[in-house]
């Protein structure tokens, strides 16, 4: 027991030590809710280190872990070995050294089976901008025809194709209802909801709407040149 001790509270197994305290305080967080486990990953990027793929605290958690293994088995070897003075010091910096190395491969390797775990955010859909508020990029709309330009929820724009729902004629041969079916309802500017999503024919159905009436972003329109 003295042995182990004296090994724990040598440097650099002390300085480990210390960081598996933070950590599972951290984790304890973590279960009673106090605290998420992917805090940190707007923080820091660990894809530059090789351990991407699982949240920040994981890949963390794991390096103390095997890095407080790793010096405290090598703390005890030098305090064993009986070694003294700057020989004995040269020693624990090696020990440090070799602890973090050590850490960082088993990590590495760790990580390739914890990933499956925390699966990627699923990648834009199309699906996203049902509801949103375009701005037509053509000089009309019709059942067959037409572009507009529309804003995702992270600022970025995109042109996608949109057609407008036409309406029976009422009895006598004017359009029924308002002029949809004229096809002139859109010109280039005007804005327009999207509100649903054809995906064999890869475009979405639009409607008349007023855009000051839209909370979200959305591009703004474009005089012609």
């Amino acid at each position: 027991m003295t042995e182990f001790l004296s090994a724990a509270l040598a440097f650099p197994a002390v300085l480990f030590g210390a960081a598996l305290v933070v950590v599972v305080c951290f984790w304890l967080l973590v279960l009673a809710g106090a605290a998420a486990y992917d805090t940190f990953d707007s923080d820091l990027d660990a894809d530059a280190v090789g351990v991407g793929g699982v949240p920040v605290a994981v890949s963390v958690s794991l390096a103390v872990v095997v890095s407080w293994f790793i010096s405290l088995t090598g703390s005890a070897l030098v305090v064993r070995s009986g070694v003294t003075g700057t020989a004995r010091s040269l020693l624990h910096v090696v020990v440090l050294a070799g602890a973090l190395l050590i850490a960082w491969g088993a990590v590495r390797m760790l990580v390739r089976h914890f990933r499956r775990y925390f699966p990627a955010e699923p990648p834009p859909s199309r699906q996203d901008f049902l509801g949103r508020v375009c701005t037509i990029r053509t000089g009309s709309v019709t059942a067959d025809f037409g572009q507009a330009e529309v804003a995702a929820a992270d600022g970025s724009t995109a042109i996608v194709q949109v057609r407008l729902l036409e309406r029976p004629s009422a009895p006598g041969g004017t359009p029924g209802g308002d002029s949809a079916g004229s096809g002139d309802v859109f010109v280039a500017g005007s804005a327009g909801l999207l509100y649903a999503y054809d995906a064999e024919g890869e475009f979405f159905w639009v409607s008349p709407y007023d855009a000051a009436l839209d909370p979200g972003p959305r591009p703004l329109p474009r005089t012609a040149g």
